[in-house]
């Protein structure tokens, strides 16, 4: 729902024409309520759909015809799905050794490889909930982060194999897996306990590497995150807001001090900084080029400077009509961010056209339509 469409819109967003092979009814995404009704419009711009029924012969000639025609095949089903269709890399490599195939699966093969993953049980199996969440309170990241990488992931490989056969001329099998990459994400929770010996806390119980690295409560309620993570730092954090007094504190003349210092340095701190705004707050941070940062909710970033003016945000027509706007990949190529070519497609809006570029020929297609073999956008 996830993955596999994030690999396509990578590609997508870089130039690639990138076709959305959809069962009859569509899409499960397009349909979803809540947390995943952003799914569809999320990761399936610049991508154009055909609708086609695999379980018909006619069905599965059209795919293979349609393969015929492309760099990269990606896939995200359960193993053993499109070996059944015919349509796995064997099967396919047989045709064309050229051909570069994606799979993005729950686990790369080993003993794990049968059950059926999701992002928050990768993360739960993953050590990722542990680390996010409070201690002996597990919980999920406040995104589909391993859905998303492992798409990402699957990109990355598939342009990786593209460059091989530039030089070998055959194409590969490239696999990316939620569990393998929630892995790299811990990663550096693994590599601190195999250097120091010591297990990494929960992020919410950690023993922090700076002495000021925290959310501040201050007027009205406002919260803002405030951080001095360097000697340097901390001189122009005492100037800044008067603490002469805690400038010449010997106690707190360097970063592991004010670690050390935490349990009554930072209940110091909040009362001295609570009557000023958090609008205040951030102006001298950023007035003296000290981390900070305003708690933001995600509906807010629409309306971020930033994003706006830097072109971060890009017009995007909904599959209802409305129109919004959409965050673009986070890089830029040539001083510009690759932006949105195609709105998400209807379900078989290129159906038509698709079959047309193959050699079917309308009555054909009509047959196919008829048959309910395909599907095309009404």
């Amino acid at each position: 729902m996830v993955m596999g469409p994030t690999c396509g819109m990578v590609l997508a967003d870089l130039g690639a024409e990138v076709i959305k092979v959809e069962p009859l009814a569509g899409d499960n995404t397009r349909r979803l309520l809540g947390s995943g009704a952003g799914f569809f419009p999320m990761f399936n711009r610049n991508k154009k759909s055909i609708a086609l029924d695999l379980q018909q012969p006619e069905g599965r000639e059209a795919a293979l015809r349609l393969i015929a025609t492309a760099d990269i095949v990606s896939e995200n089903f359960k193993p053993g799905t499109m070996k059944k269709l015919g349509l796995d890399y064997a099967s396919l490599s047989k045709l064309n050794e050229r051909l570069i195939y994606v799979s993005h699966k729950g686990f790369l093969p080993g003993p794990y490889d049968h059950r059926t993953a999701l992002d928050e049980v990768v993360q739960m199996m993953g050590g990722l909930a542990y680390m996010t969440g409070r201690p002996g309170d597990p919980l999920r990241a406040g995104a589909s982060v391993n859905d998303i990488m492992g798409g990402m992931f699957g990109a990355i490989g598939a342009m990786a194999a593209l460059a091989a056969r530039e030089k070998t001329g055959k194409g590969q099998e490239v696999q990316a897996a939620l569990f393998e990459n929630n892995v790299f994400l811990v990663a550096q929770h693994m590599m601190q306990f195999a250097v120091t010996g010591q297990p990494a806390a929960p992020m919410p119980g950690r023993i922090s590497a700076w002495g000021i690295y925290d959310v501040f409560t201050v007027r009205d309620g406002a919260q803002v995150f405030l951080a001095v993570v360097s000697d340097t730092q901390w001189q122009l954090f005492c100037d800044a807001f008067g603490l002469a007094d805690l400038r010449a504190d010997h106690r707190l003349d360097s970063n592991n001090d004010r670690v050390r210092a935490r349990s009554w340095l930072l209940p110091l701190l909040r009362e001295r900084l609570a009557p000023r705004t958090a609008a205040e707050l951030s102006a001298l941070f950023e007035l003296h080029g000290l981390p900070f940062a305003p708690i933001t909710r995600p509906e807010d970033l629409f309306d971020d400077p930033h994003l706006q003016q830097t072109g971060g945000l890009a017009p995007l027509t909904l599959p209802d009509g409305r129109a919004t706007q959409v965050p673009l990949l986070p890089l830029t190529l040539a001083g510009e961010r690759p932006g949105v070519r195609l709105n998400p497609p209807a379900l078989g809006e290129h159906s038509r056209s698709l079959l047309a570029s193959l050699g079917y020929s309308e009555a054909e297609v009509a047959a196919l339509v008829a048959g309910a073999v395909v599907a095309v956008a009404q």
